[in-house]
């Protein structure tokens, strides 16, 4: 790199660090507004200002982070590893949002604790890495924010990114900074991308090496549930047939209830439940399919399923396991909006027969693979939709088939990849503790 290209990089990133600096009463007022609406933990908002709620554990400390619910899944089964490995090690596990942080309140094993990322703020930053003083650091697919990054660097932190991901729109956008994109990915000393085009992308950005072993979520477990709910929902849902539609984006929703109506003219009894990626969208969606003349239970408002419910609205954080044990067929959604696709890999590993629309770049080799392999099928319009839906509806045949492609695929790859993340890693571990 020149001389001058490490001056622009220098600049831009700095002036990035100054601005954000001079931000605090616009972060305290950012956290005030995600209090209001839900989106934070009012018992451990000073977390997002680097402020820990817990001593640091003793021994070598590494820190995983991602952004959501889907990252810190993918994170356990690579604690489960890295602890049978090493044994010395403790571990720290950072996400930012409310649902990730009660899910790994659960799931993390006992040398291994969460708490919430601190804000992209210089101060708040400094807190955390001051607190945690981590021995070895991990970014799981796309949380790039440079102070959190420069700021680690420059405490000589051994970094890795893991199951990098940067999309197509990100991608255009960091072109038009090449500069502080190349500075920010130069920090970590391995890079991981999830699949091909990722790596492509990662690489040429970074102008450095990028190492591609597949997507890390393959080895994440299945989602969770509670017994009680399953059962409770089979209860009143029988013998109806029913299908899902999940983590559905604005736009989608019309799609999916273009696709009942055409369905329910076969299956008068069609059950259609949606799961919205974002439920707070649940009273918007609910008057959506009420301006359809469709009759709607709400499950954030307590509702039951009953005999003339239509469609069931899974408004709820946290319970796709449970709609997707509940459904032996689901359209996955963000893929007929371009979004770019949610995770495949979760419906796979509970044998649901899987649908797609065509906008699938975040999830791309996953689902070509998926789809080659017979697990997956694609659909481009309602009318698509509707027909898999009779089809896979109709024949038992076909979509248990399906299920169990799907299903194998994602345990068939899942092993492989968590090996050979595990063993890039190794070089950025802190050298094994020795018990005083």
């Amino acid at each position: 790199m020149t001389s001058e290209r490490k001056s622009r990089n220098a600049l831009s990133l700095r002036t990035y660090r100054a601005a954000s600096g001079m931000m605090g009463p616009l972060a305290d007022l950012t956290l005030k507004h995600r209090l209001k609406h839900g989106k934070e933990d009012p018992d451990r908002v000073n977390e997002r200002r680097g402020i820990a709620t817990i001593a640091r554990p003793d021994g070598p400390l590494v820190w995983i982070h991602g952004a959501s619910v889907g990252e810190s899944l993918s994170i356990l089964p690579l604690v489960a590893r890295l602890s049978v490995l090493r044994r010395d090690l403790q571990f720290l596990v950072t996400s930012g949002t409310v649902t990730s942080a009660r899910l790994m309140a659960t799931r993390l094993p006992d040398n291994a604790t969460h708490q919430f990322s601190p804000l992209d703020h210089p101060a708040y930053v400094r807190r955390f890495l001051d607190h945690w003083q981590p021995d070895a650091a991990m970014f799981v697919e796309s949380e790039l924010w440079p102070n959190l990054i420069q700021m680690t660097a420059a405490r000589d932190i051994p970094m890795a990114l893991v199951n990098g991901r940067i999309s197509p729109k990100s991608y255009n956008s960091w072109k038009q900074r090449p500069d502080a994109i190349h500075a920010l990915l130069s920090a970590f000393q391995v890079r991981m991308a999830q699949d091909t085009p990722n790596k492509e992308r990662l690489a040429e950005l970074s102008d450095g090496d990028v190492a591609m072993f597949g997507n890390l979520k393959m080895a994440a477990p299945a989602l969770p549930v509670t017994q009680t709910d399953l059962s409770a929902l089979e209860e009143q849902v029988r013998t109806r047939p029913r299908w899902l539609a999940a983590s559905t984006h604005p736009g989608e929703e019309e799609y999916v209830l273009d696709a009942h109506t055409r369905v329910s003219e076969r299956f008068p009894d069609l059950l259609t439940i949606i799961a919205p990626r974002h439920p707070e969208r649940g009273e918007e969606i609910a008057g959506l399919i009420r301006a359809r003349g469709l009759r709607v239970a709400r499950r954030a408002a307590g509702e039951d399923i009953t005999a003339d419910t239509q469609v069931y609205l899974a408004d709820t954080l946290g319970e796709l396991g449970l709609f997707y044990r509940l459904s032996d067929v689901a359209f996955v959604g963000g893929s007929i909006v371009e979004t770019g696709g949610h995770n495949p890999l979760e419906p796979a590993r509970l044998r649901s027969a899987i649908l797609y629309g065509p906008y699938t770049f975040n999830f791309t080799e996953t689902y070509r693979d998926m789809r080659a392999s017979g697990g997956t099928a694609l659909v481009r319009n309602e009318r698509d939709l509707a027909a898999a839906l009779v089809r896979l509806l109709t024949d038992d045949m076909t979509r248990d088939a399906m299920a169990d492609r799907a299903r194998n695929w994602a345990e068939d790859n899942a092993e492989e990849v968590l090996i050979n993340i595990v063993e890039a890693l190794m070089p950025v571990l802190p050298a094994p503790h020795e018990p005083g």
